[in-house]
């Protein structure tokens, strides 16, 4: 098989706005199991919608913006649900920005050989596919937009911030999470941003510009997202998955506490994931476990043990035909860093 024969069929991403949860949703509260863990957690996240002092903070890892989650997150910032991203780099640039210049991600199978897809230059999530020639495009685009800028230390949330400069004139796609973000005034922080596509592109800038470049600095990134935590009345966590995004996001309690100021717990928490507790890994660890840590409060938070495109959909649709993010009032934290 040719490549084309193979890299034909795009996965399609799900739109919130286009069916009604609601009732579904209410129904999974008077069930069982994960279902009843859904219609909590989805009765939490209004919570947060509607506390007119909350922000809300979405950390996200994994691979679901490439599984059909990703207009999702964009349908949530446009909405006003989400006041802050905290997220992987492949999230965001390998998946987001990537699609936002014109490519696309292919329902594929698991079942192949991928000895066969290497040849092709064909790399796989579980069943997605990604034409390997188009993310180092992707590569390219950040090496770009990093020779364009002042040679300095960066927080991943000001190169970002770039990049979604970037895409209101270039975007391919003008949809992406990047593009609504930077005209809503919502930073999007990736804590291990050279873990993606931004990784090889600013390996390349620095390359070239071996004497003058660019660097990320993620201490500047752990400050940034502090400052927002006690900028805040209360605060609130949507977590999809879990890594690095998950901690980073918890840990301002902590840093702001370090940093001599008296900051409440995360007042609203809600974590989808498959991991489980038992190996300690942060993915799996409870909220329950991060009240220990002086990180969130018990009182409302939900764990959901579910792959996160079967069930955030729903929770996302539910929260968006409640409409409780009509009455909220914009945050616009970026302001807070020009």
């Amino acid at each position: 098989m040719k490549k084309k024969d193979i890299l034909k069929d795009p996965v399609k991403h799900v739109d919130i706005k286009s069916f009604d949860a609601t009732d579904i949703v209410e129904s999974m509260k008077e069930m069982s199991f994960t279902a009843r863990d859904l219609g909590r957690a989805s009765e939490i996240f209004d919570m947060m919608l509607r506390d007119k002092g909350c922000t809300i903070f979405l950390a996200l890892a994994g691979s679901t913006s490439a599984g059909g989650c990703m207009q999702v997150y964009t349908d949530m910032v446009k909405s006003n649900m989400v006041d802050a991203v905290i997220a992987t780099g492949a999230s965001i640039v390998d998946m987001d920005f990537f699609e936002a210049l014109g490519f696309r991600h292919y329902k594929g199978t698991q079942n192949i050989d991928d000895n066969k897809l290497r040849r092709l230059y064909i790399d796989r999530i579980y069943d997605t596919f990604i034409d390997e020639e188009d993310l180092q495009k992707c590569d390219a685009t950040v090496a770009k937009i990093a020779d364009s800028l002042e040679k300095r230390p960066y927080s991943s949330r000001e190169f970002i911030r770039e990049m979604g400069k970037y895409l209101t004139k270039k975007a391919k796609k003008k949809d992406s999470l990047i593009q609504a973000a930077y005209e809503k005034g919502v930073p999007i922080f990736c804590p291990a941003f050279s873990d993606s596509s931004a990784g090889f592109g600013l390996v390349l800038h620095q390359w070239k510009n071996k004497k003058d470049h660019l660097s990320i600095d993620s201490v500047k990134d752990f400050l940034e997202l502090t400052k927002i935590k006690i900028a805040s009345k209360s605060s609130g966590l949507l977590i999809i998955g879990g890594g690095v995004p998950k901690n980073f996001v918890q840990d301002t309690v902590i840093c702001a506490e370090i940093l001599g100021e008296k900051v409440d717990m995360h007042k609203y928490a809600v974590q989808i994931t498959v991991a489980d507790a038992r190996d300690g890994a942060c993915s799996g660890s409870t909220l329950q476990e991060a009240s220990s840590w002086g990180k969130v409060d018990t009182a409302y938070e939900q764990m959901v043990y579910a792959e996160a495109t079967s069930v955030l959909p729903l929770l996302a649709s539910y929260a968006y035909h409640k409409g409780s993010w009509k009455k909220r009032k914009k945050r616009n934290w970026a302001k807070l860093f020009d």
